[in-house]
């Protein structure tokens, strides 16, 4: 059992950047495969970034490559995402999830186990 949860969300203007981060409960965070998501109001959630429990190999929604980057410390049983140059379409609420490494590094939410409660984070002009 893993319980996660989010923090760093909040508003911020357009251009600007945030650092999320996602704690996690329990002593085998390091096994386990990290992702992000996000859904912004009447849309479907939508894949961010992912990271492999090695934290050496990681995936990027192609929308979003360049401007967002993931990472974990699995000493601190934490992974981030660091949004730079924000856009008012990344209004959403951010979800942290975690599944572990049996199938690899996915980018479909259907695979992840445990969810965050989510961190809402506001772009605005």
């Amino acid at each position: 059992q893993v319980q996660l949860v989010e923090s760093g969300g909040g508003s911020v203007q357009a251009g600007g950047s945030l650092r999320l981060s996602c704690a996690a409960s329990g002593r085998t965070f390091s096994s386990y495969n990290m992702g992000w998501f996000r859904q912004a109001p009447g849309k479907e959630r939508e894949f961010v970034a992912a990271i492999h429990w090695s934290g050496g190999i990681t995936y990027y929604s192609d929308s979003l490559k360049g401007r967002f980057t993931i990472s974990r410390d699995n000493a601190k049983n934490t992974v981030y995402l660091q949004m730079n140059s924000l856009k008012l379409e990344d209004t959403a609420v951010y979800y942290c999830a975690a599944v572990r490494d049996t199938y690899g590094l996915s980018r479909s939410s259907a695979q992840y186990d445990y969810w965050g409660q989510g961190t809402q984070v506001t772009v605005s002009s």
